[in-house]
Order: structure tokens, then sequence, then C-alpha cells
């Protein structure tokens, strides 16, 4: 995309129907808040019917199929030595996974990446200390890594979707009091990570001929990607409560 022309959004009947349902926001029953889900789930569902009538839409599963292997890549060595911050996490995430193209599927990778690394310092909030101190030493844990994974994959989706959100509420000024972008974005990640797999239960379910050639937790996260990518942009519904 060239950078003197700006994005208006997707195009067509299911984005137009979702985009005039977050201008009418603001007043009446429900509340305020019920409305943004309902809008979120709305995009949500745009996006996976336009995915499913054309897979290649705005690059995205080629994109987070890509960043998906990369990324279980990186889980192995995560998994050897962890980093000294989160921060220095992220920057890792960014350099080997995020890539450096300029389309909004890479920019969504990146900010899903940051979304994981978020969760997983929410979700261990002593992670930090024992980073800077070295109180844990070795890798990350796998259940660590499979919230990084899971998270990934969830954020990719809440953060294009959230570009898609942003542009439309240029129109609904008054719902920047509402934090609305937020409260979309993190009501689209809730809805695909429930059906996102995750490589900690299926090693949990995996076994080898020999206790030595078990299948890695990297190398089950990589035969994942497939279906969590799937999962996620809504192009399978095997998975229970994977339809949108």
């Amino acid at each position: 995309m060239g950078t003197s022309t700006r994005w208006k959004g997707p195009a067509g009947s299911r984005w137009s129907n979702a985009g005039r349902r977050l201008a009418r926001v603001p007043g009446g029953p429900p509340t305020p808040h019920q409305r943004l889900t309902s809008i979120a789930d709305d995009h949500l569902r745009a996006l996976h019917e336009t995915l499913r009538a054309d897979p290649s839409a705005f690059g995205l599963h080629d994109a987070a199929c890509a960043a998906g292997e990369r990324l279980a890549g990186v889980l192995g060595s995560l998994a050897a030595e962890g980093e000294e911050s989160t921060d220095s996490l992220l920057a890792r995430f960014i350099h080997e996974v995020g890539g450096d193209g300029g389309t909004l599927a890479d920019a969504a990778v990146r900010r899903g990446l940051a979304t994981a690394v978020r969760n997983l310092r929410n979700e261990h909030p002593e992670l930090e200390q024992d980073m800077t101190t070295r109180a844990a030493p070795g890798g990350l844990a796998s259940d660590m890594l499979c919230t990084l994974y899971r998270f990934f994959f969830a954020g990719l989706v809440a953060e294009f979707l959230r570009s898609v959100v942003a542009e439309h509420l240029k129109f609904a000024v008054p719902l920047l009091v509402l934090d609305a972008e937020n409260t979309i974005a993190d009501r689209v990640a809730e809805k695909v990570l429930e059906v996102v797999p995750n490589p900690c239960e299926h090693a949990a379910e995996t076994t080898g001929p020999r206790p030595d050639q078990e299948p890695t937790l990297p190398s089950i996260a990589a035969s994942l990607v497939p279906e969590a990518v799937a999962h996620a942009l809504g192009l399978t519904t095997t998975k229970e409560g994977a339809q949108t």
C-alpha cells in the first residue's frame, strides 16, 4: 500500500452493516458495553465471512501462517533460555517473528505479538521480576510459551479489526469516551482465544514410540499453525465454538 493513500477500510455489505451499527452505539438500551460487544461480534463475523469467500483477502492467512511458523521456532529457544525482560522479549519477537512488511496484515502480526507479551505479563505478574533477577534460571515455562502462542493468534485478529474500528470511529467521535477500540478488540480476542488450539494440551496427549522420541512443544506448536490460523480466521468450524 502506498503511503499517500489512506485506507478506507474493507468494502462490502458485511462491513458497511457492521460500521453502521458502530455509528449508532450511543444512547438507548442495551448498555453501551453490550452494544460494543455486539459490534465486535459483527466485525468478527464479517471478517470470517469475507475470508471464507476469499481466503486470500487482506493477506491475513499467509501472514498469520508464516508468522506462526516463525513464532514456533522462537518458542524452542525461549524454552531453553529466556530473556532479561518482557521488553526484550517483545523486541526479539518483533525482530524474529514480526518481519518488516508494510501491509495491514504485517502490522497486525506485530501488534498481535505485543498483545501476546502484554497478556503474558498480566497473567504472570511475577515474570518481570523473575527475568530481571534471574530468579528462575533457564527458559520460560511451557504454560507461558503456550500463552504466548494462543494470544498471538487472538491478538492478530483483534488488532486487524481494531484498524477497521478505528476508521469507523472517525465518524463516531463520541465513542472515544467509551474506549470503544479497546473494548471491541478485547472482545474479539476473547472470542478467537476460545477456538485457538493449545499446544500444551496437545503435548499432554501426544506420545512417541519412546520417551526420548516424544515430539517437543515447539514442534507441536509448529504442526498446529494451520489449525490455529484456520480457526482464528474462521476458515473452519470443526472446533466447538468456532462458527461466528
